[in-house]
């Protein structure tokens, strides 16, 4: 089986300072990858790097579809908690259909089939009769739930996700790590994340990254204190 995504000698700076150096990383279809490091390590400009978001210095980034070398492939992404703005003047289900504006465009209307799919997703994620609510009303939780319904409406090959369980409570912590392994049986998930607890009982692979990456192909063989160790 053929990598998804092969990463090889990546390098990536801000401001002139290197963040990222040496990275050699794949994934493969139906992976669950956990990414933890330090603060400021690269976690997050490794995940931009690989979504398109960010250019890079030096190195690498290939993808593969059917065992086929391809351009790109289709990722979503959840971005971390505090990037969004709750004040923005759109709805549950606007959120989630937004999901499917890099494959149209600026084209602003939906199909009857497109509308019937965020309909779905809305019903996965628990938020029946919040469709036409504001996400300004919404609790941390079900913003999530918009948030990671838009991530995953284009039924991308990879879900990537950065710090999902920020500001959100136990109860829907563990309600959201029940989502994400029933969406890994259909796509592969890159999950960053400071919580080494919940990632070692949740992810299959970890990658620590502190401007270099350390691989772990077993995630069950590391512990907590192990992982601490290492920080």
């Amino acid at each position: 089986m053929h990598p998804i995504i092969k990463i090889k000698d990546l390098a990536a700076s801000y401001d002139q300072k290197q963040v990222l150096t040496d990275i050699d990383l794949e994934v493969y279809p139906n992976d669950f990858l956990g990414i933890i490091g330090p603060n400021g390590g690269g976690k997050t400009t490794l995940i931009k790097c690989i979504l398109g978001l960010k250019a890079y210095d030096q190195g690498n980034i290939s993808y593969t579809k059917n065992d086929i070398n391809v351009k790109d492939i289709k990722m979503g992404y959840l971005p971390q908690y505090n990037l969004i703005d709750r004040k923005f003047p759109i709805s549950v289900r606007e959120v989630i259909l937004s999901g499917l504006r890099r494959e149209r465009g600026l084209i602003l209307r939906y199909s009857k089939e497109e509308l019937n799919h965020a309909q779905v997703i809305v019903e996965r994620m628990g938020l029946e009769t919040l469709e036409d609510r504001p996400i300004g009303q919404l609790s941390g939780g079900q913003l999530q739930r918009a948030l990671l319904g838009r991530a995953i409406i284009s039924d991308p090959e990879v879900l990537s996700l950065d710090e999902p369980n920020t500001y959100i409570d136990k109860k829907f912590q563990d309600k959201l790590y029940t989502l994400l392994e029933e969406i890994q049986k259909e796509c592969a998930i890159i999950l960053v994340s400071h919580d080494i607890s919940a990632v070692l009982k949740t992810v299959k692979k970890v990658a620590y990254v502190n401007q270099t990456l350390k691989y772990y192909p077993d995630a069950q063989t590391l512990s907590s204190a192990s992982i601490q160790e290492i920080f």
